[in-house]
């Protein structure tokens, strides 16, 4: 057993004998993580800390049914913390009952070299700029890698809805990636990862 088991053993006896310190030493432990994870899916950062103490209430309340031995804590915690962004999200977004769309959404297609000449920051940056709905159909779609069947179920709306803003999202971010001329605006230094 490496040392990161042991810690999240040792935090999880804490927790499940509900011990404060324990509780404390988990949040802290993943709270930059799920944070981030947050504010992918929800767009102000109320609403984000919101997602992330509303998730790890749910954690607390539910670490006795999490098993050491079917999972890791860290995956279990994020389902919850995703879970709970699509919840609020979910009261937050009205979504448009009715959409035309084709029944298969147009892929995309972003050229390697712009791909290329973009930060992570940057490109999340695009990400939050989008519409609610878009946004959290295009997390749900593109980075967890939910079908269009289970984001309509999760969001109670129809698979070409799901399909539509995915459509949607992607359209807008290739407009924010590309300048007129076709090429991507080169990031400040402020902008680069270190």
């Amino acid at each position: 057993m490496n040392l990161f088991a042991k810690q999240h053993s040792k935090l999880i006896k804490g927790c499940k004998a509900n011990e404060r310190a324990a509780q404390e030493g988990l949040y802290k432990l993943f709270y930059g993580d799920m944070l981030r994870l947050c504010y992918r899916y929800l767009k102000s950062h109320e609403l984000s800390k919101e997602a992330l103490n509303a998730g790890f209430l749910k954690v607390f309340q539910h670490i006795g049914t999490f098993d050491e031995k079917k999972g890791e804590l860290g995956g279990w915690i994020r389902t919850i913390i995703v879970r709970t962004c699509i919840d609020l999200g979910r009261k937050e977004i009205r979504f448009s009952k009715e959409t035309n769309v084709l029944e298969e959404a147009e892929d995309i297609f972003i050229l390697p070299a712009v791909l290329n000449k973009l930060y992570a920051e940057d490109l999340l940056k695009c990400i939050r700029q989008l519409p609610d709905a878009t946004r959290l159909v295009f997390n749900l779609s593109v980075i967890e890698g939910y079908s269009h069947g289970e984001i309509g179920e999760q969001l109670n709306i129809k698979e070409s809805t799901s399909r539509w803003h995915l459509s949607e999202g992607k359209k807008m971010l290739r407009g924010m990636l590309t300048s007129s001329d076709g090429r991507i605006d080169q990031p400040t230094d402020n902008n680069k990862i270190t």
